[in-house]
Order: structure tokens, then C-alpha cells, then sequence
């Protein structure tokens, strides 16, 4: 699987296939100026963890597993919960805050699109921890 961020240039792909064959935590695919694409395997019991994007949506599509989406106005406010699976899509709108968790066995595969862009241009984190510690260093 690729870890190219193939953006800004034209750029087509199988995403099931990508997103499917993706072990690392985030790999960024497509970085353009006004979108983003990532793909993201959530370990086991593992969370994308809480967080609120205030100038962008987000759409996040679940190609493997289950995960349990939590979502609302606060972080100590997350009114709305629903349980996804393989196909579901997950909308999340600007100033929501959210958290997506795996409650399932398997890795939980899901590819996102921001718009516009949420990671430096080709960012690859291979775990949560890269994550969180890449985070805390901006």
C-alpha cells in the first residue's frame, strides 16, 4: 500500500483496496489545497480520540469493523452516539466535537476526507502515539 501523499497532482485509486490494506494509524494519500485524504486503522479498544474541528467538516467512511461514534457541541456534551460498521458513513460538521472508537476485534478501517486539509502534507503516523505525540509538538 502506498504511503505517498500523491497531493496536489491528479490522483485516482481503489480506495477499498487502499483502506483495507493500510496498517499504520493515519497515512495521508492526497493533500490538496482545499482537501485531504487519509486512510486509518483504530486498533482494538483504541479511539481516534476526542476532538473538534472549527473551520472544516469532516467525512469518514468505515470499510472494516466497528466503531462506536460519539459527537456534540462540548467535549463534556457528546449527546449523540451511534454504533457503525462496514459501509456507514460518519458526517461530522464544523465545531462538533467527536470521537470515533473501535469496539470491535479487528482493526477498524476507515478512510477520511477533510476539507480543507487537518495534516502537513504526507504525514504518516504507523500509531496512535505517533499521533498524539505529533499533536503535541504544534
Amino acid at each position: 500500500m502506498s504511503t505517498t501523499d500523491h497531493g496536489p497532482n491528479p490522483y485516482v485509486v481503489n480506495i477499498e483496496d487502499e483502506t483495507l490494506g493500510n496498517t499504520n494509524y493515519r497515512t495521508t494519500l492526497w493533500t490538496g489545497e482545499y482537501m485531504q485524504m487519509t486512510v486509518m486503522a483504530i486498533a482494538p479498544g483504541d479511539d481516534i480520540g476526542l476532538e473538534v474541528h472549527e473551520d472544516h467538516d469532516q467525512f469518514l467512511r468505515v470499510e472494516q469493523g466497528r466503531g462506536r461514534v460519539q459527537m456534540g457541541p462540548a467535549k463534556d456534551q457528546l449527546d449523540f452516539t451511534e454504533e457503525v460498521g462496514d459501509d456507514w458513513v460518519i458526517l461530522v460538521p464544523a465545531g462538533s466535537w467527536h470521537n470515533v472508537t473501535n469496539i470491535g476485534d479487528e482493526p477498524l478501517k476507515v478512510y477520511s476526507l477533510y476539507a480543507p486539509a487537518e495534516h502537513p502534507h504526507g504525514t504518516v503516523h504507523p500509531t496512535k502515539a505517533d499521533s498524539d505525540a505529533d499533536e503535541h509538538d504544534h
